[in-house]
């Protein structure tokens, strides 16, 4: 499966171009955020401003950490992250945000072995070595043991994480916790964390070009910017010990689990790495739109729910084609509650008719 090169040269020229008609008011929505959905947010932006002549979209991927600090600051209309927000985040803006998802999408671990044909497999141990700095060659006795086929070379391990604030390295980095003890007591989960070892790229764009351009080099990114550049992606090892490779299939079976803690009045924060289940590919995440329960301009909310309602029903079309997962059905009603909720003033801007 391949996305055209040319999609994000069109996303850019598309979303800088005037979307006004006329002397018809536009609305203008600004956004910014994860750059793990950003690959589907400016495809839905690109094919909802050009259908709703009303209305400017654009969304800014700069990480997780930056649509949540940009959101709770209140310079952008809505914010997408990776990570949900802490409790103590949500408390300090008064409580006002919803947490809206939108896809399912994978982290995949992605290498540069020249020479090397067959698809890799990583357990949880030997990934969590490898990040930590302890595997440190390709034909370690530990990689190779679970890859017997493949003809790994005498080559230094060049890993490489993410240098910027990232929803990606929240959801890689809690798996990690989840399947190692010594991941968990010295480096822990988070947007930033004190990488043990390796080279440090900005966005999952950043990652994957260093991934790329370095011999030996291991990196993770988002499954859609792997297949965008038609990057190898390994299997892991899930919780019941079966090696899975990330697939639409395998990332929709990690939520199911998740769907019997949740119910109508959820407020959509839940993980799903390291998810149960023998078709489970376990890296694998939901990611949000945050959205204000209250807004100040009427236009705005009004254009901004009109939009996501849209994204989560018509716009589900396009994830596979991206390599995302669409959200389970059963979750739709829950949002569209969540979304009549959000008012000005109190009044409600949208009732979904």
């Amino acid at each position: 499966m391949k996305i055209s090169k040319a999609f994000l040269a069109a996303a850019a020229v598309a979303l800088s171009a005037a979307a006004c008609g006329g002397s018809e008011q536009v609305v203008l929505l600004n956004g910014a955020g994860a750059t793990f959905p950003n690959l589907i947010y400016q495809k839905w932006i690109i094919d909802y401003n050009n259908a709703n002549a009303g209305v400017e979209l654009n969304y800014q991927s700069i990480g997780s950490g930056g649509g949540i600090r940009q959101f709770s600051d209140g310079t952008v209309d809505f914010g997408g992250t990776d990570a949900p927000m802490k409790n103590a985040d949500i408390d300090a803006i008064g409580g006002n945000v919803f947490h809206i998802p939108t896809v399912l999408g994978a982290v995949v671990a992605t290498y540069n072995l020249e020479g090397v044909s067959q698809t890799l497999r990583f357990s949880p141990e030997v990934l969590s070595e490898i990040f930590l700095g302890r595997i440190t060659n390709w034909n370690d006795a530990r990689i190779r043991s679970i890859n017997p086929e493949a003809s790994l070379p005498n080559q230094e391990i060049v890993v490489v994480h993410r240098s910027d604030g990232s929803g990606t390295s929240f959801i890689f980095t809690e798996y990690l916790s989840k399947v190692s003890t010594d991941w968990e007591e010295t480096v822990g989960t988070g947007k930033s964390v004190n990488w043990p070892v390796g080279l440090g790229g900005r966005g999952n764009e950043g990652v994957t070009a260093t991934v790329r351009q370095t011999p030996g080099a291991i990196g993770y990114v988002e499954f859609g910017y792997a297949m965008l550049n038609q990057m190898p992606v390994a299997e892991i090892q899930n919780l019941e010990g079966v090696f899975v490779s990330p697939s639409i299939d395998a990332v929709t079976a990690a939520a199911t689990g998740a769907m019997e803690t949740m119910g109508p009045n959820t407020d959509f924060r839940v993980s799903l790495t390291n998810a149960a289940g023998t078709g489970t590919y376990p890296i694998s995440s939901f990611t949000w739109l945050l959205l204000r329960k209250n807004y100040d301009d009427a236009s705005k909310a009004e254009q901004l729910v009109e939009y996501v309602w849209w994204a989560v029903t018509d716009g589900e079309a396009d994830a596979a084609e991206l390599g995302y997962a669409p959200i389970p059905s059963q979750l739709t009603p829950w949002i569209r509650a969540r979304l009549e909720q959000i008012s000005v003033d109190g009044t409600p801007v949208w009732s979904g008719q």
